[in-house]
């Protein structure tokens, strides 16, 4: 008795003994857009444990007219997505067939195609994918990634529509890939798709980022800079040789909450401001009173008169 009695106290006197709260079933999230003046909600729970969730969302105007609503079932293997105006589901599952092979498929019930991915760990951060769709229509698109690139295989669209093909023509490929190499203190990406080659640059240290680019062979050449003044003030400036268009972005940061942007794209001679409260990539749930807030000022130009004041909200409440 006086082990168990001596056991019951030292957990009553640990505060780390505890047992922890859970976390709210119910989760309703709003967002209003100004730009758009709508209205867009989202209402979650979790379901068996934290092991799927159910979501519901929605969109509604300020006439209070109801759009895009959404029934979603979501797990770590299996999800249904359905459309309650359109009468439609989207399914998505994933399955270990064996120890490095996974298959993943989806399928848009109301329109019966569907897609089908294999995938392959070949070798440590080799993977090896062959997709399909279905109903089946020619080859599969093959992708062989690696660490340093990938590169795709897939039958090329514009044979089918070719007024005249011959019925024993092999199937014409289309090539695309991804290749990154370390250049001295920087990583070269060179991107080929579609007869279009795009070679970039990025050198970044703690101070300066400098990415220039090229498409060839249209010869279009772009150039950004970003510089870091401060840990809590950064300037980023692009500029366009080919279209002689440029454009800054001013940023000041306290804390992780509180944001302030200003720039100028001259493409659309526009210059802008913003202020943002809570984590501009963030979620509603890591900002202040889990609610986050961006007001924009939009000034054309060429006509200060029609300047504009936007903003956007989003709250999350936990029930």
């Amino acid at each position: 008795m006086s082990d168990l009695r001596e056991m019951a106290e030292s957990v009553s006197s640990n505060p780390n003994s505890e047992i922890p709260q859970r976390r709210p079933s119910i989760r309703v999230t709003t967002e209003y857009d100004s730009d758009t003046s709508l209205f867009f909600h989202k209402v979650s729970c979790k379901l068996f444990d934290n092991l799927a969730k159910l979501k519901l969302s929605f969109q509604n105007n300020s006439k209070g007219h109801v759009s895009d609503p959404q029934l979603s079932f979501i797990s770590k293997r299996i999800s249904c997505h359905y459309d309650l105006h359109e009468h439609n589901a989207l399914l998505n599952g994933s399955f270990d067939i064996a120890p490095g092979l996974q298959i993943t498929a989806a399928h848009d019930v109301k329109a019966q195609l569907g897609q089908v991915t294999m995938v392959a760990d070949l070798a440590p951060s080799c993977k090896l994918e062959l997709t399909s769709l279905l109903p089946s229509v020619g080859l599969p698109k093959a992708a062989l990634k690696f660490p340093f690139g990938e590169v795709s295989f897939e039958e090329n669209e514009d044979q089918e529509e070719e007024e005249e093909v011959e019925v024993d023509a092999a199937p014409k490929l289309a090539f695309s890939g991804i290749l990154k190499a370390q250049v001295h203190k920087g990583i070269l990406n060179a991107q080929y798709r579609e007869d279009m080659l795009n070679l970039r640059y990025s050198f970044k240290d703690e101070q300066t980022t400098f990415i220039p680019s090229i498409s060839l062979p249209s010869n279009a050449l772009s150039v950004s800079f970003k510089r870091r003044f401060s840990p809590s003030d950064k300037l980023s400036y692009l500029y366009n040789f080919d279209t002689n268009y440029w454009s800054a972005v001013y940023k000041h940061t306290v804390g992780k909450d509180y944001k302030v942007k200003a720039g100028y794209d001259s493409e659309i001679r526009l210059g802008w401001a913003s202020i943002w409260v809570g984590d501009e990539d963030g979620k509603a749930k890591t900002a202040p009173m889990k609610t986050k807030v961006q007001l924009m000022l939009q000034v054309p130009k060429d006509d200060i008169r029609s300047s504009a004041l936007m903003f956007r909200v989003k709250k999350r409440w936990d029930i």
